[in-house]
């Protein structure tokens, strides 16, 4: 087996990330739920490239919350980690759960050789919902612009939050040259109103888990507007900061699409009315 400095000397590009433990698992599970497949996350053992507190490890030991482990693979071995998780399909729409770092425009799209009729962030997880031929996604396309999809996201953000059913509008500017969007609690020239619900779900001093409901669907709308009311998500780089993001340790923001509900849809998805489905993320505790 190559030790993971000889992969450096032979410059064998190797990534590494860390995962901190917040339940009851093992070694394998934890690299299974980040993304690997289990054949791959054995093969990390056996090769050493795994450490839990800076101690090579070869064996499936069994790991508590605030344990910590380490990892390093090869570039090539992006490929072989899960992008999604298929949640329903049928021959006009597939429902996936969408992990962070895959492209919903493109790649995603691709995958499916179908066209996504909404948008989430490259690092923001959950259902995302694209079409199989046109006459479906001129329906959803439609559903979306008369609020007949219901979206609902899980946000952990910085601080502690008492939301109960807080409405919140604002206006939102849409910077392209910074590539971001900037909230204002009056009109101002070029802004448009947004609304979100929110409520929270659990808090504690440093953190809260935060319940989004979106009225209006406005890019990084969540973002930008948990970041004003001075609870940035955390692991949000654009809108969070820094000191934040490393204190919890997250490199990817902590916003997740988790329930999609259907009503009032028209031929030919009349049969999915009332339908809801759902996902939670890995990294709210179960």
């Amino acid at each position: 087996m190559i030790d993971f400095y000889l992969k450096m000397r032979y410059n064998i590009v190797m990534e590494k990330d860390t995962i901190k433990i917040t339940k009851q698992t093992t070694v394998l599970e934890a690299l299974t739920e980040y993304g690997f497949s289990y054949n791959y996350a054995n093969k990390m053992l056996r090769n050493k490239d795994v450490r839990l507190f800076g101690e090579k490890i070869k064996d499936n030991l069994p790991l508590a919350s605030g344990d910590e482990i380490t990892f390093f693979y090869t570039q090539d071995a992006i490929n072989k980690i899960e992008k999604y998780e298929t949640i329903y399909q049928d021959e006009n729409i597939i429902v996936v759960n969408k992990f962070a770092g895959i492209e919903v425009e493109g790649e995603l799209e691709k995958l499916f050789s179908s066209t996504a009729v909404h948008r989430l962030d490259r690092n923001t997880t959950g259902l995302v919902v694209l079409a199989k031929n046109k006459l479906t996604q001129d329906a959803l396309l439609n559903a979306f612009k008369s609020h007949s999809i219901e979206k609902k996201y899980l946000a952990e953000v910085v601080g502690k939050t008492n939301y109960k059913n807080y409405t919140f509008k604002a206006f939102l500017l849409k910077d392209a040259k910074a590539s971001l969007v900037k909230i204002f609690d009056k009109k101002v020239k070029g802004s448009v109103e947004v609304t979100t619900i929110f409520n929270t779900i659990s808090s504690n001093p440093s953190s809260s888990i935060v319940e989004c409901t979106l009225i209006t669907g406005k890019t990084h709308q969540i973002r930008a507007s948990l970041a004003f009311l001075g609870h940035a998500i955390i692991g949000d780089g654009k809108y969070g900061k820094n000191e934040d993001n490393k204190k919890f340790k997250e490199k990817h923001q902590k916003l997740h699409s988790y329930i999609l509900t259907f009503k009032q849809l028209k031929s030919p998805l009349e049969y999915l009315n009332d339908k809801s489905f759902k996902c939670k993320p890995n990294w709210k505790n179960k």
